[in-house]
């Protein structure tokens, strides 16, 4: 094996890691970002040394559901456009990034803490996102189905701009009409 390079992780490993990620979303969510990381380890079903053994602290764990939680959003595009007409599967994607904001909203103040310290949590997630959106375009417009004086470029940012003035959980309704508002935007007219 190459110096510095980690080996797979086990069947067994991997599906932990999983399992530690999908509860740390739902006790973040629930609790906060100070929720007691046994309390994570207990919802996941693993001991608290199988946790800190995949991450070491708080910050470490955090970034890593910031990271899973992108990927899950992205990788999900090739699913829905398998299973739904393209404009349909668009519609789809932009709700689960709604609920992908939503979670983030939760975790800004310490993604920023980690990102202080110089590392950065957003990684590649701004290119992951947009090829995402991307891809979902490039069909609905291989479809007919929108506009294509429209980039992806525009409708992510519409997509921040929504975000960012409704991300909160209380304000979802207000964010899904907005969705609609430019998806409508978005289709072409006869």
């Amino acid at each position: 094996m190459v110096e510095g390079a980690q080996r797979p992780l086990r069947a067994d490993a991997r599906r932990n890691r999983e399992k530690i990620l999908t509860a740390a979303v739902r006790v973040f969510a629930a609790e906060g970002l100070d929720a007691h990381l046994e309390r994570i380890a207990k919802e996941a079903g693993v001991g608290s040394a199988t946790l800190y053994r995949n991450f070491p602290t708080r910050e470490a764990l955090v970034e890593a559901v910031y990271r899973h939680e992108v990927a899950q959003l992205c990788d999900a595009v090739p699913n829905l456009l398998a299973t739904k007409p393209a404009f349909e599967a668009l519609r789809a994607w932009t709700r689960l990034f709604l609920d992908y904001v939503t979670a983030k909203y939760g975790m800004i103040e310490a993604l920023r803490a980690i990102a202080a310290t110089g590392n950065n949590p957003y990684g590649h997630s701004r290119e992951m996102i947009h090829a995402a959106v991307s891809t979902l375009m490039d069909a609905c417009a291989a479809a007919g189905k929108i506009r294509t004086d429209i980039s992806p470029t525009d409708f992510g940012a519409a997509l921040e701009g929504i975000a960012l003035t409704s991300a909160s959980p209380e304000r979802r309704q207000q964010a899904e009409r907005l969705l609609d508002l430019t998806l409508d935007g978005l289709k072409t007219r006869p």
